[in-house]
């Protein structure tokens, strides 16, 4: 089982790195994909990278962007844009999935982190990548099977899927939530390759004989 215990800073990012061997797990770009996750905060936004190959999937980062000491509005927005930039530019992934505000929140709470969620898209859009928003009851539901799951439950669910242990736990579960975000896109992409499109009415009837009427197939 691969282990998660070197700790390292990306411009002030903290960061947990997925290590194999003495080198930093990559991703082989010809056959697999890096999927980035967001849960947007702006004293505390939480991240999440996996790496997809074939039907593996592991993480290779996780952790918090503090923003608790930044007093200025604007300038977290700016710290924000920085070092999401620098975690796009340093693991390349090619799709980000963004957890989307809570409306149960008061207005001022939801406007707060419409623009943490805003900054991170720009910079995503920036750098060529496309980026997914769920609604955190969707999150909630792909990993647990319930839309109203505390955070806990889905950081053991984490646990479980990816084989953590107690040593590689960040002692915050916006880092957990992010994660969450990314492996519930790669569900949905999971689901969406499953699903092959109809290209033609022939096609459709062709893959659903038992949903057509007999009449309908008759050549007139």
């Amino acid at each position: 089982m691969l282990s998660m215990k070197k700790r390292t800073i990306i411009k002030g990012i903290f960061v947990l790195l997925q290590r194999e061997n003495n080198g930093i797990k990559m991703v082989n770009s010809t056959n697999g994909s890096v999927l980035m996750g967001i849960d947007p905060g702006t004293n505390l936004l939480g991240y999440g990278i996996i790496a997809v190959q074939g039907k593996t999937v592991s993480i290779l980062a996780m952790g918090v962007i503090d923003l608790r000491k930044c007093k200025d509005v604007y300038l977290k927005l700016g710290r924000i844009y920085e070092r999401v930039s620098s975690l796009i530019a340093s693991f390349h992934p090619t799709e980000m999935a963004i957890e989307s505000p809570f409306f149960g929140k008061n207005v001022q709470s939801m406007l707060k982190l419409g623009r943490a969620q805003g900054v991170c898209i720009a910079a995503a859009v920036t750098s060529g990548v496309q980026v997914y928003e769920y609604a955190p009851t969707k999150i909630k539901l792909s990993l647990t099977g319930n839309g109203i799951a505390s955070k806990k439950q889905v950081e053991c669910m984490l646990q479980k899927i990816f084989h953590l242990n107690s040593d590689d736990e960040i002692p915050f579960l916006d880092a957990t939530d992010a994660v969450a975000a990314a492996y519930c896109h790669y569900m949905q992409r999971q689901h969406l390759q499953k699903s092959s499109p109809y290209c033609t009415w022939s096609d459709f009837a062709k893959k659903n004989s038992v949903r057509i009427h007999p009449s309908t197939t008759k050549q007139k």
